[in-house]
């Protein structure tokens, strides 16, 4: 399929000026078919591993003759909010999105995430659509598809796999099946979930439905398999096929993650967990604090509503707390909430009194009695949220012309947009 000529004529019709512009940066109108796809939990040492044991020929011509860089997540590590400053092109702190779940300060309600109801601004999708551009984007999990579906036009093609509709199911011939019944989407905790994204891609290319797709998908697989074991590197090379098809139906595509991932467990292989809450009772009396995990979602045998990054609702001894939550063996760090927002790029008005930030192979969680560890289910605990996780690929499948200000920049995965759009077409 030819990639020439390949906007819509409406998109034509209405390029005046042949670009978008959000938050300050500006975006050209897609002139072939252009692809981004988020690799929940996409770790480098998925990519490496993978590329090592030669299950990802079409990432590593990426790597060696298209472009690679190692770039930096948005914190927290996150789903929702990576995903929102990919659509965005910018830092939590612009579009408001910090976490899965967080304490909403005006009611005192702890709040899971679930739609656009929080998101401040439009999203590059969104200006798109409004623009002409034909859009799709499919994700795995519907959580986020409520979020993604922001401002977009009613034309735009956008739902998940998670609840995908027997007819969607039907047109791209998936689905499990009981004897004569309908499809039923696949489950939640599957790598099929994620791999009926790209599948979706790759229908909607061959049918020239859309211009600018966004497939984004999920981290069940990285959360119970290490890089290089046979179900990460099965799973690498499903995506990585379903990635060189789209390249073959004449798209530009471009490459990165959500968030990485990294083992936590102690020398003996059990979790490392530093149940924060319980200990600010002890020291502080009972009730004091009060723990939130913005890891938490629907999705409970990902993350066991494990949290990184904990933040706490109003006290009056929080220097006193901030001290003491320093000194425990899994924390990183531990900050007040101004320094976090400033440090971190978040929205100081939706975080706690302050941050906790755990090492590389340790988690924070609240209490212990709301974590069940039985979702592990055998496996060592594997999971994300601090600056241990920042680190993911950056890659396109089309080279860049470098000059010195791309030489030294620092890339973000929420550079990703800009980088297939302004470099890649």
């Amino acid at each position: 399929m030819s990639s020439e000529n390949y906007v819509t004529q409406s998109a034509a019709d209405n390029n005046t000026e042949g670009h978008i512009t959000l938050h300050g940066k500006t975006y050209k109108l897609p002139r072939q078919p252009t692809v981004v796809v988020c690799v929940d939990g996409f770790d480098p040492t998925y990519l490496d591993q993978g590329i090592a044991d030669g299950v990802v020929p079409t990432m590593q011509r990426f790597a060696e003759h298209g472009f690679h860089a190692t770039a930096d997540a948005a914190m927290p590590t996150f789903t929702n909010p990576n995903n929102v400053s990919i659509i965005t092109g910018a830092p939590t702190a612009v579009h408001g999105i910090a976490g899965n779940y967080f304490l909403d300060r005006a009611t005192g309600e702890e709040v899971m995430v679930v739609d656009d109801s929080l998101l401040r601004g439009s999203t590059i999708l969104a200006e798109m659509a409004g623009r002409g551009v034909r859009v799709a984007a499919i994700t795995a999990k519907d959580k986020l598809r409520r979020i993604l579906e922001h401002r977009l036009a009613e034309s735009s093609i956008c739902w998940s796999s998670q609840c995908a509709s027997e007819d969607v199911l039907a047109w791209l011939g998936k689905g499990e099946r009981e004897d004569t019944a309908a499809p039923k989407p696949p489950s939640q905790y599957s790598a099929e979930l994620s791999l009926l994204v790209l599948d979706a891609g790759v229908k909607i290319l061959e049918e020239r439905r859309a211009d600018l797709l966004y497939l984004t998908l999920s981290d069940w697989v990285q959360h119970k398999h290490a890089p290089g074991s046979p179900a990460a590197n099965e799973f690498m090379s499903a995506i990585d096929a379903r990635l060189k098809r789209l390249v073959d139906l004449g798209a530009v595509v471009a490459v990165t993650g959500d968030h990485g991932m990294n083992d936590k467990c102690d020398s003996g292989g059990s979790p490392n967990i530093l149940f924060a809450q319980d200990e600010l009772e002890e020291k502080f009396g009972q009730g004091c604090p009060r723990a939130i995990c913005p890891i938490t979602d629907p999705f409970v045998k990902y993350h066991g509503h494990w949290g990184l990054h904990v933040a706490k609702e109003h006290t009056a001894d929080v220097e006193n707390m901030i001290r003491f939550c320093r000194d425990f063996g899994q924390v990183d760090m531990v900050l007040a909430k101004e320094e976090a927002a400033r440090v971190f790029e978040m929205p100081e008005d939706r975080e706690g009194d302050f941050v906790i930030v755990s090492k590389k192979n340790a988690v924070v969680g609240s209490k212990a009695v709301e974590h069940d560890l039985s979702s592990l289910q055998g496996h060592r605990l594997h999971s994300h949220g601090g600056l241990s996780e920042q680190k993911v690929p950056l890659m396109m499948s089309q080279p860049i012309q470098f000059s010195e200000a791309l030489l030294t920049k620092r890339w973000r995965n929420f550079d990703i947009f800009d980088l297939i759009l302004n470099h890649g077409q």
